[in-house]
């Protein structure tokens, strides 16, 4: 990370810790109690549904269930699968899912396996793959044939994964700030391993989770979102806690070492966007090897026949809440050039 860059961040954490207010004295908040909702405040209706081929492709005694919204089923305009990244689940799409449902399409989005309310299973691998498997099995059990897959950071890796190992089910991709494209070294990927652990999950304090998510996901963070703090912050601590911090410490470790992505880009056959914001403060790694942001995902759209690519300036690693309005724009102008379903 530059000097520059280190400065801007630290200098935009401590104008943010002045005025932020405390969440840790509150009562815990388990993930079955947070409430999943747009910016309109009206409920999504959440279901449940179990993956008994996920099971039985990774040697699992109990399908793990998963957590998913579906609004607008039977929208003309075919379906969008929401996948999101590391440490979130399907509320880190808050802007769009009520939007695109509104404008004809058929939404899907999920918690995957060891994130929100789905299930944390220790014996599911959370590999990208068999995340995509996950993704891939509750799109089918709802009738979603050949969807658009929409993934942000590691949801983008797993659609990738999806895209790449089964290349006549996807229509198209939205890559948003996607993981896949970076390359770790073996000693890097040591290092993860190393480093990243439950007992450091577990054991962030209140203003490194503001540190994390508005200041290295964000360049405008805002009194909308500081539910993204809230929650994270109250959930520490309840019953499924420990297995939350577990999926987070295998997802990194897999991220980091899944060279399969990397390597087989040029097999993906669907028209696909990589849409990223320009002031990225986590892709590339800055702890690593630093570097820009958009050498990493133009270096990548150039590996992916026909890949569009759409920086947006001014905006951070959570694109779709950073830049709600440019990043809709974005994606709408991919999606009205696609060929009918």
């Amino acid at each position: 990370m530059t000097t520059a860059r280190t400065a801007s961040i630290t200098l935009a954490f401590l104008s943010l810790a002045a005025c932020v207010p405390r969440y840790s004295a509150l009562p815990p908040r388990p993930f079955a109690e947070i409430p999943y909702a747009g910016p309109s405040g009206q409920p999504w209706p959440v279901a449940f549904r179990e993956l008994p081929e996920t099971a039985r492709a990774y040697g699992m005694a109990r399908p793990p269930r998963v957590a998913y919204v579906e609004l607008g089923k039977g929208g003309p305009k075919g379906t969008l699968v929401f996948v999101h990244g590391l440490g979130s689940y399907l509320k880190f799409w808050w802007f769009q899912l009520d939007a695109f449902a509104a404008e004809g399409w058929h939404v899907v989005a999920l918690d995957l396996p060891g994130y929100g309310k789905s299930d944390k299973p220790a014996s599911f691998p959370y590999t990208m793959e068999a995340m995509g498997d996950a993704a891939r099995e509750l799109a089918a059990s709802l009738g979603a044939t050949r969807p658009i897959v929409v993934g942000h950071s590691m949801g983008g890796q797993v659609a990738l994964s999806w895209a790449i190992r089964y290349p006549g089910e996807v229509r198209a991709l939205v890559l948003t700030s996607p993981a896949g494209f970076e390359t770790f070294s073996p000693r890097e990927q040591a290092w993860f391993k190393e480093v990243f652990s439950v007992a450091l999950v577990k054991s962030t304090p209140e203003y490194g989770i503001w540190g994390s998510v508005a200041q290295g996901n964000f360049q405008r963070f805002r009194p909308e979102l500081r539910w993204l703090v809230e929650e994270r912050v109250r959930v520490v601590g309840t019953p499924d806690f420990d297995a939350y911090a577990y999926a987070q410490v295998r997802s990194v470790q897999a991220l980091a070492a899944d060279d399969f992505v990397r390597q087989s880009l040029g097999r993906v056959r669907a028209p696909t966007l990589v849409v990223f914001g320009e002031q990225d403060r986590l892709i590339p790694n800055p702890l690593l090897h630093g570097g820009s942001t958009r050498a990493v995902m133009a270096g990548g759209a150039a590996a992916i026949p026909g890949a569009r690519l759409e920086g947006l300036a001014g905006c951070g690693h959570s694109v779709q809440l950073d830049c709600p309005a440019e990043y809709g724009a974005a994606v709408r102008r991919f999606l009205a050039a696609l060929p009918a379903p």
